[in-house]
């Protein structure tokens, strides 16, 4: 029988089941593969100093509907939702997670309040996590033709693009908003969001079950003692940064939420998408709650 598959997503739950065996102590034969979420793509992938960051038209969703490597994964909720009615995997159905996240801008910039964010360019990757809390919180204080999204890439290329200069403000959420606070980056909306979980179509459900036991059991360490953990989100960051970087003035990030994702929340996610037009005709796709979601 072949290992389980994870792919983590830039937090420490993953990392503190590891340390304290609880995937093997769950009976969970598993190996952890690349994660995109620490990928690069766009201007910290070219390790441009000179121009401005390049265009990136794909994100989380466009990885999902090429296919992961995993038996299990993760992106924003709006992506997997999407991911999951168009048939590129199954969406776990009795939990997610909720990432700080927002909008930060240099700390010489004047920008100060949300609505100041009216027809700037806010860096996002495209069709992820950045790229629909910026829409959906954004929505609520400028009007459509305010709104301006660059697509620069994943992560680690929007935070790159951000301590460059190259752009004025980005769309940030776990260790990267975390380390650009630290430089004095300020934050302007809060962008905070819900995280999904994609299941491969061939993933074992019993292996399923075990993994989320163990990451239960993480969950609650990191609830009691997050400054115990903080060292992993160095796994999760450029060597590069490591000399600028604190954990200890860091948040403990991602949170796991062991509550079901409804058909009421898988519903009304799936209309403002549709209703938004953030999808083109052939992305968007057409399955309902009982096909999309595995219970």
């Amino acid at each position: 029988m072949s290992k389980f598959r994870i792919e983590p997503h830039g937090r420490l739950q993953e990392w503190v089941a590891e340390e304290k065996g609880y995937f093997k102590e769950e009976g969970l034969d598993y190996e952890f593969v690349n994660s995109y979420v620490a990928g690069e793509s766009g201007y910290a992938a070219v390790q441009s100093t000179e121009s401005a960051a390049p265009e990136v038209k794909r994100g989380a969703f466009e990885n999902m509907e090429r296919g992961r490597a995993a038996d299990v994964s993760c992106a924003c909720h709006w992506a997997v939702n999407m991911a999951s009615s168009s048939g590129h995997g199954r969406m776990w159905g009795h939990a997610y997670s909720v990432t700080p996240s927002a909008i930060v801008v240099a700390p010489e910039s004047p920008i100060k309040k949300p609505r100041e964010l009216a027809d700037v360019e806010v860096g996002v990757g495209y069709h992820s996590g950045s790229y629909f809390s910026a829409i959906q919180a954004l929505e609520n204080v400028l009007k459509p033709d305010e709104l301006k999204l660059r697509y620069i890439g994943q992560p680690r290329d929007r935070l790159a693009a951000l301590l460059d200069r190259k752009i004025a403000s980005v769309n940030l959420f776990g260790a990267p908003l975390y380390l650009a606070e630290q430089q004095g980056f300020r934050r302007v909306l809060d962008t905070t969001f819900m995280i999904g979980f994609l299941l491969h179509k061939d993933a074992e459900l019993e292996d399923v079950k075990r993994y989320f036991n163990a990451l239960q059991r993480a969950q609650r360490d990191i609830d009691i003692v997050p400054e115990r953990y903080k060292h992993y989100f160095l796994k999760e960051l450029p060597e590069k940064y490591h000399g600028m970087i604190d954990v200890n003035g860091f948040g403990p990030g991602e949170r796991l939420i062991f509550e079901p994702y409804t058909r009421e929340m898988f519903e009304q996610t799936h209309r403002w998408m549709e209703e938004s037009k953030l999808f083109p005709e052939g992305q968007s796709g057409t399955a309902d709650y009982s096909h999309s979601i595995a219970v």
